[in-house]
């Protein structure tokens, strides 16, 4: 499948995956597909964005043995959309 440009990412590796939405409010949650399978990358690992009225902030979480270590990632307010499964769309 082809997705737009603005939905892609790169990983550490350097390999392209796709931000895919899964749950919208007063926050974003996102994981990571694989462009060309399809299929969720690297055992789950997800994305959420909370806004507040100081900002926002960004953790990216990964599964560890039935919990999830929480990164916090500095941001420099990067232009991000995500894949609803029919088209990119805006996070807030």
């Amino acid at each position: 499948m082809e997705y737009p440009k603005e939905v892609l990412t790169k990983n550490k590796k350097g390999e392209y995956e796709v931000r895919l939405l899964v749950s919208k409010g007063k926050y974003v949650k996102y994981q990571y597909i694989d462009p060309k399978t399809g299929k969720i990358v690297e055992n789950g690992k997800f994305s959420i964005i909370m806004k507040s009225e100081s900002g926002e902030e960004h953790l990216y979480l990964i599964p560890m043995k039935g919990r999830f270590l929480a990164i916090p990632v500095k941001d420099e307010k990067k232009h991000r959309k995500v894949w609803d499964g029919e088209k990119a769309v805006e996070l807030w």
